[in-house]
């Protein structure tokens, strides 16, 4: 090995790493890396590949029994942690489909908008009720150009989307003070 790696790094030739099913050798990987695997999992490679590049830059390490056993727990953590947050989503997405939403827009006599509804304004309705969705989640067709009641897809991750109903309705801005009141 080189003199210039840092002592911790270096390896001798007589250190033997753990050699895997055909003949090359097993690593622990520390780091995602492309084309080889993700963070934590074990993988099979070439000496000179482990020794030279993965070894010394930090991105993988010896897989023992001990890394093994510390991964595989820290990923029954990260699958518990996943598991409550999508339950949380499910309630989420249940109230959201008995949830309706008012949105005010100024509207002429025959029901078109000025400007247009869109999912940040959807959003923000939906934050005014407690109920937190990001504009990312809100699915549209295109924007909300008319007065009267939508059906708008919302998805809160890859298999947990359902509907929302958006009413879109004429503002009454400046009709609240007039007379007779």
């Amino acid at each position: 090995m080189p003199a210039l790696l840092a002592p911790s790094l270096r390896l001798s030739r007589s250190h033997r790493l753990p050699k895997g099913k055909r003949g090359g050798v097993e690593l622990l990987l520390v780091h995602t890396i492309e084309h080889l695997g993700k963070q934590g999992e074990v993988v099979e490679v070439k000496r000179g590949y482990a020794y030279n590049y993965l070894l010394p830059q930090g991105l993988a390490t010896i897989a023992t029994d001990h890394h093994k056993r510390m991964v595989d727990k820290h990923r029954a953590k990260l699958d518990e942690i996943a598991s409550e947050r999508l339950s949380v989503l499910r309630s989420l997405l249940e109230e959201l489909s008995r949830t309706s939403v008012t949105i005010e827009a100024n509207a002429n006599d025959e029901g078109h908008l000025y400007g247009s509804v869109g999912a940040v304004e959807i959003s923000r309705s939906l934050k005014q009720q407690d109920l937190v969705v990001t504009a990312d989640n809100i699915i549209l067709q295109g924007p909300l150009k008319e007065v009267g009641l939508y059906t708008v897809r919302v998805r809160l991750a890859a298999d947990i989307e359902g509907d929302l109903k958006v009413w879109v309705v004429p503002s009454s801005s400046g009709d609240s003070g007039g007379p007779g009141k």
